[in-house]
């Protein structure tokens, strides 16, 4: 069953941007310190803090938290996307968090904050945790000359009979010197399902494709959103082994017309609301 659902797993998973260059945080610092002048240096040297009691983890996990993440725009190449999550520690513990997200353009060669967006509580979650947050640079050409970003947020839960997981999207773009939410919580990945935890269960996933459509409204391109659901309900043989049993495979067309403000989502692909 385990590796049943992790093959649905890596399915959807194939949805995910390419991970960010290694070094595109190699001045995190100094690019910190920019962006928040009054800003320390944890005595641990793993994370920085800010007064009174917010948290900025260095890249990559640190204690099971998401840590800040930069990436190169390529529709921009001079500037640096930065994702900084901002964990309240005092409402923190016990593997769920508490805290917000903060997006930053930045300049890559004098590491200055060109725009920059508070999201709040992006960084909280439950008994469906938070496992990464990545930086989206798919070519989202929204009209002539604006390119938007994107914000993945992946979430699971620890549950064995009841496995659950989903990856959501935010889309970003700079107007004028103003960094603006298009697209609020996509679904783009989801898997789940129950399962006596040996073999026998019923699974769902799903994986969303977007892609831009040739119709305009307000002034951005329409967004296609392709959605294919698949199904298993394993059970084992005669001898115990455990097989497969897929279902047909469904899809779904959706189009999201901007509205002057945002793309609004369509019900059945909208995020898990924030606790």
């Amino acid at each position: 069953m385990r590796m049943l659902f992790l093959a649905l797993a890596f399915a959807a998973a194939s949805l995910s941007p390419t991970q960010a260059a290694a070094d595109d945080c190699s001045d995190v610092a100094v690019l910190l310190r920019q962006a928040y002048p009054k800003i320390q240096k944890s005595a641990d040297g793993r994370s920085f803090t800010l007064e009174p009691h917010t948290s900025i983890a260095l890249p990559g996990p640190q204690d099971g938290t998401p840590g800040l993440v930069c990436k190169i725009w390529p529709a921009h190449d001079d500037l640096l996307l930065v994702a900084v999550p901002l964990i309240d520690s005092a409402q923190s513990g016990d593997g769920q968090h508490s805290g917000d997200i903060e997006l930053l353009v930045v300049d890559r060669k004098t590491l200055q904050v060109r725009q920059r967006l508070r999201q709040p509580g992006l960084m909280s979650d439950d008994a469906v945790a938070i496992r990464k947050i990545e930086l989206d640079t798919g070519r989202y050409g929204l009209a002539p000359g604006v390119t938007a970003f994107g914000l993945r947020i992946e979430m699971a839960n620890h549950s064995q009979p009841n496995p659950f997981s989903e990856t959501d999207l935010r889309l970003y773009a700079v107007a004028g010197d103003v960094l603006n939410l298009v697209l609020d919580g996509l679904v783009v990945a989801e898997n789940g399902g129950e399962s006596d935890t040996n073999c026998a269960g019923s699974f769902h996933s799903s994986q969303v494709n977007l892609s831009m459509g040739p119709t305009i409204h307000r002034g951005y391109h329409d967004i296609i959103a392709v959605e294919r659901k698949d199904t298993d309900e394993p059970l084992p043989d005669k001898d115990g082994e455990c097989q497969s049993h897929p279902g047909k495979s469904v899809s779904r067309t959706y189009r999201l017309r901007y509205d002057g403000s945002r793309y609004p989502v369509p019900r059945a692909l909208n995020a898990l609301d924030p606790p």
